[in-house]
């Protein structure tokens, strides 16, 4: 065993119906003719108009007594939300969505950690609604959602044409009912039903393990999710580790989705001196960079012996931290490729009950590589079999060991 890891005494410090004949036609809209708009001499809107003004003339609804104002009213604001919905859709990002009221409401309440459902991270990728990762401990990891994993049906119904948006309000729930998610795990070649009881979500962030591995000391710290509090207690458990008096140490961010920016470039901190670049955040060509360096708490000296653990659940957050670290301490990367979320979104209210979900940036790797998409490859690639699960081995776990044992 090496003699320490520290660099030297640290303080550890925490761093959408309208008209039908008898139905009094809602105002016409006419179209924008004002030649001195610049985006209308660029675009014709005359199509979006006329739509509209054949709706309001000509369609039956199927409840012929909504003809109250109110109703009228209400549908009119139903194709409202919808036009801005599509004009949102024709972007082509899967992570820029128009929220109306309800979905602004409930995303608003996830993103506080206030929520009930199946506890588990959804994306779009190749137009296919994937599971990122489930949560640890969470309803859907325990009805045997794996990360990787697509969604073809939510009770019954195709996900084929619904945002990210719509799929969650659909899967989410009161604690206690039920939602059937037809699946296809990785490598599978049927799909299976997987019906899962919602409960109220407690996001978990970490957990530490000494393992006793041929006689030698390897300390493991799962950190399953970047919350708020996620930098003190990882400096807890970089605290625990130094109290091991071991030199080796394993990272495990599989089936971690990710969080806040600020965890990851905090925890990057204890690891990289302070001006080191953690992350790139790039906002389009000709624009500059905003740069995330670190915080230089850097307690580490060259006796650590660090492996990560990655895999497809591994994202956001995770491949920011992952992808630092390799590039800055090299330190390997060991299991499979990140899921690819290298995109950053910002919450803009559009009304006081509505908001818009938008890319505003991708993320970059100090060294200036794109994590959207391709994710994050590993140094040493190390398959998961169905046969591994059943088992309960951890052949990643066990070369990420062999790794850092031959440093």
């Amino acid at each position: 065993m090496a003699s320490g890891v520290l660099v030297g005494l640290v303080a550890f410090a925490a761093g959408t119906y309208v008209g039908y004949s008898k139905v009094p036609e809602i105002v016409r809209v006419q179209g924008l003719d004002n030649k001195d708009n610049e985006i209308t001499a660029l675009v014709d809107f005359e199509p979006f108009w006329q739509t509209w003004n054949i709706l309001n003339e000509k369609y039956v609804p199927a409840d012929i007594s909504s003809t109250t104002p109110a109703e009228i009213t209400l549908f009119n604001q139903k194709l409202v939300w919808g036009a801005i919905s599509g004009m949102v859709a024709a972007v082509g990002d899967p992570y820029t969505v128009f929220l109306p009221p309800t979905e602004s409401e409930i995303f608003k309440d996830d993103i506080s950690g206030n929520f009930e459902g199946v506890g588990m991270e959804v994306a779009i990728k190749n137009n296919v609604l994937i599971v990122v990762a489930p949560l640890k401990g969470s309803p859907a990891e325990r009805a045997g959602v794996r990360a990787g994993d697509m969604v073809l049906e939510i009770d019954g119904e195709s996900t084929q044409s619904l945002s990210i948006d719509e799929a969650v309000t659909r899967i989410r729930g009161a604690g206690g009912t039920k939602v059937t998610l037809t699946v296809l795990h990785q490598n599978s070649e049927a799909p299976m039903e997987i019906v899962i009881t919602r409960a109220k979500i407690d996001l978990p962030v970490l957990n530490t393990e000494l393992r006793q591995v041929d006689g030698d000391q390897i300390f493991i710290i799962s950190l399953y999710s970047f919350s708020a509090n996620s930098p003190t207690l990882f400096r807890d458990a970089l605290q625990e580790f130094v109290d091991s008096k071991t030199d080796k140490l394993v990272l495990d961010l599989r089936g971690n989705p990710g969080g806040y920016l600020e965890a990851a470039v905090d925890m990057g901190s204890w690891f990289l001196p302070e001006g080191k670049v953690i992350v790139r955040e790039y906002f389009g060509e000709g624009k500059d960079e905003q740069i995330h360096r670190s915080r230089g708490y850097d307690i580490f000296n060259e006796n650590l012996k660090m492996a990560i653990l990655i895999d497809g659940g591994s994202a956001s957050a995770s491949e920011i931290l992952a992808g630092a670290l390799r590039e800055q301490k090299n330190i390997s990367l060991v299991g499979q490729k990140t899921f690819g979320k290298g995109s950053v979104q910002e919450l803009v209210d559009v009304t006081r009950e509505t908001a818009l979900k938008v890319t505003v940036a991708r993320w970059l790797t100090p060294n200036g590589e794109t994590i959207s998409e391709k994710g994050l490859e590993p140094d040493y690639k190390v398959e998961i079999t169905k046969e591994n699960i059943e088992s309960g081995d951890d052949p990643q776990l066990e070369k990420a060991i062999q790794v850092i044992s031959n440093l």
